[in-house]
């Protein structure tokens, strides 16, 4: 993965939702391909799940005969290529805050780690999970 200069230069905690738009056409917006823009640009932060949440869609789709192995290649070469941080801090949260978290705000604990993070380190989240969107705006989170 690219990294941005140091921790603090990133902007925004990316979700795999968001991610996985610049892997197929017909996900894709201009409001996700600004975000694009914006994480090439200011770099972004992700829970350690996010690469196994981005994988599964991605090998589920080749099952399904909707994209090919090389195709999924390219796409995440990509991403790779995109300055993201990994916050190897939030598995310490997984079993206090990020639980709480969950089921106060009725998330997945994988979905409640993208919010733990956008609320401790006071970052926007990039998201197009409804749910997740809706308990990070309760949670006075910047949404995108």
């Amino acid at each position: 993965m690219g990294r941005p200069r140091a921790n603090h230069d990133v902007s925004a905690v990316l979700d795999a939702s968001v991610a996985l738009t610049w892997c197929f056409a017909d996900q894709a917006t201009p409001e996700t391909d600004l975000l694009f823009d914006h994480v090439r640009d200011f770099g972004a932060v992700v829970p350690p799940l996010w690469f196994l949440e981005v994988a599964n869609v991605l090998l589920n789709a080749e099952r399904r005969g909707r994209i090919t192995a090389p195709d999924i290649a390219q796409r995440l070469d990509l991403i790779s290529a995109l300055p993201i941080l990994v916050d190897q801090a939030s598995t310490g949260f997984a079993w206090s805050t990020t639980l709480d978290l969950a089921r106060t705000e009725k998330l997945t604990p994988y979905d409640a780690a993208y919010l733990e993070i956008a609320l401790r380190r006071g970052l926007a989240l990039f998201t197009r999970d409804r749910e997740l969107a809706e308990a990070a705006r309760r949670r006075g989170v910047l949404v995108k």
